[in-house]
């Protein structure tokens, strides 16, 4: 027995397809939705990650930027204490060098020779006095250009003709004269000096014979 199907089943077909067509569009686009969503809230998840991450890093650079000018002010601080440290040093080593000027002006005055005054202005120092003559000058000049561990730059200002009396009666020709010398500083080879609130007060020492 032959059976023969009336129905349109070629038009059933094909809505059948386009019925799975549009449920397949229809999965494919809420699939798409759904992963562009995770994606999008992915993304939101690390840039918010991110923020937080650069708001700490800000917070602490700020930190830092504090502690960085915590420690310059704590440099400059030391530095002006070791400067301080160093004059004090200094005028703890220097106080003495009139001490060692005095020695070192008996050592090397000769015979004939008598300082009558000294007097300091910071390093300089200015001696006048009298001699026999003005090899005796001379002299004098040479032994403060010699190897000193504390006078330096022995420079002759003026030498006068002049006379004395040793008596009355015993009048003598003599040389007047004014040498100029400079002290060394003890602590030369470093960059900061004491100051020189001491050593810059004028003193004079008055009529010092030696060695007649």
């Amino acid at each position: 027995m032959i059976l023969i199907n009336l129905l349109p089943h070629r038009e059933a077909a094909k809505l059948k397809r386009k019925e799975s067509f549009f449920v397949s569009l229809a999965a494919s686009a809420i699939l798409g939705c759904l992963l562009a969503g995770v994606v999008y809230v992915l993304y939101q998840v690390q840039i918010t990650e991110q923020q937080a991450r650069n708001t700490v890093l800000r917070s602490e650079n700020a930190r830092l930027d504090v502690q960085i000018k915590e420690v310059a002010t704590l440099q400059k601080e030391i530095s002006g204490l070791r400067s301080r440290q160093e004059a004090v040093e200094d005028l703890q080593t220097e106080r003495n060098l009139p001490v060692h000027l005095m020695n070192e002006i008996v050592k090397q005055v000769p015979d004939g020779v008598f300082v009558k005054n000294l007097k300091q202005e910071a390093a300089l120092v200015s001696l006048t006095g009298v001699a026999q003559s003005n090899e005796r000058v001379a002299e004098f000049l040479r032994n403060l250009s010699g190897d000193n561990p504390y006078i330096t730059k022995p420079e002759l200002v003026e030498i006068v003709a002049g006379t004395t009396a040793l008596t009355p009666k015993d009048q003598r020709r003599v040389s007047n004269f004014v040498i100029k010398i400079q002290l060394k500083k003890v602590a030369e080879d470093k960059k900061q000096l004491a100051p020189a609130a001491a050593s810059t007060t004028p003193s004079s020492a008055a009529a010092v014979p030696v060695k007649s």
